[in-house]
Parts: C-alpha cells; sequence; structure tokens
C-alpha cells in the first residue's frame, strides 16, 4: 500500500492546519516545536479509518523516540465524545483525540477523501501523502516515514 504515497513534486509550506483538542483548545501545527508530523484525516463512520486506527496508534507510540509526532484529525461532528468512545471501544491508547471542526485543516491541505494522510517535515512543508488506508506500523510504512523526515 505504500505504493501509493505520493511524494510532493514541490513541497509547499503549510499554513491554516488548526484542530481542537479533547478539552476544546485550539491547536495548530507549532504546538510541536519543529517536529515532523505524520497527519491523517479520518472518522469514525468510515470503514477504511476505522481499520487502519490500530496500526496508526501503534505507529504513534514508534516513533516517538524519533521525535516525529502522528496526529489523527477527527471529522466526526459529534464532539470529542465520540472520538474518545471509539479509542475506549478499539483499544487506541497512544492517539491524542483531535477534532478537525468544519474541515478547516482538510481543506487547506486539499484533502478530498478519508482517510487520507499528509507528511509534514519539521520545517512545515507537505513532502508527501497518501489517500486511502495503510498498514501504518509496516515496516514499508516506516521506512517510508524515517526517510521522508530524515533530515529533520
Amino acid at each position: 500500500m505504500m505504493a501509493a504515497f505520493q511524494p510532493a513534486a514541490d513541497p509547499a509550506k503549510v499554513s491554516g492546519v488548526e484542530f481542537t483538542d479533547s478539552q476544546g483548545r485550539k491547536r495548530d501545527l507549532s504546538s510541536y516545536g519543529g517536529k515532523g508530523v505524520v497527519l491523517n484525516f479520518w472518522a469514525t463512520w468510515c470503514p477504511p479509518c476505522v481499520r487502519e486506527m490500530p496500526a496508526l496508534d501503534r505507529l504513534r507510540a514508534e516513533l516517538e523516540a524519533d521525535g516525529i509526532e502522528v496526529l489523527a484529525l477527527s471529522s466526526d461532528r459529534g464532539g470529542p465524545s465520540v472520538v474518545e468512545k471509539f479509542y475506549t471501544a478499539n483499544g487506541i491508547d497512544n492517539l491524542p483525540v483531535m477534532l478537525d471542526e468544519g474541515l478547516r485543516s482538510a481543506r487547506a491541505l486539499g484533502v478530498r477523501g478519508l482517510p487520507t494522510t499528509v507528511l509534514i517535515n519539521a520545517e512545515g512543508y507537505d513532502v508527501g501523502r497518501l489517500v486511502g488506508p495503510a498498514e501504518w506500523d509496516s515496516q514499508d510504512a516506516l521506512t517510508l516515514i524515517r526517510g521522508c523526515f530524515k533530515d529533520d
């Protein structure tokens, strides 16, 4: 599935990516202090999204030591409780609850479908994306992500 990854031909500086945490606080990518970010757009009602969430959860734990952040922005409209219930029911322990209210971040990054995962380097550039589900904790995915962020 990593063959579906599309490197950015001309990496662009990311702007307009704002989201809300489980406490209702507004966050943006600057909150992550120059880390590379694996930014996943998903929803609890999206079957392919649901299938890849356990792998994203494991990926976050795996990449923490590398200083790479993994964030999953939910487009669910029911607020953080919908995502919290999903996380609890599915054993998602490592990913923080983050909401893309009004799909603002998805629009800012040109996301057209779910799931979509965008890799953003430490300098804040969109270096590539994968549209569709993936086994994010596979060796191929880890190699791809670490390769994209090797200079970060």
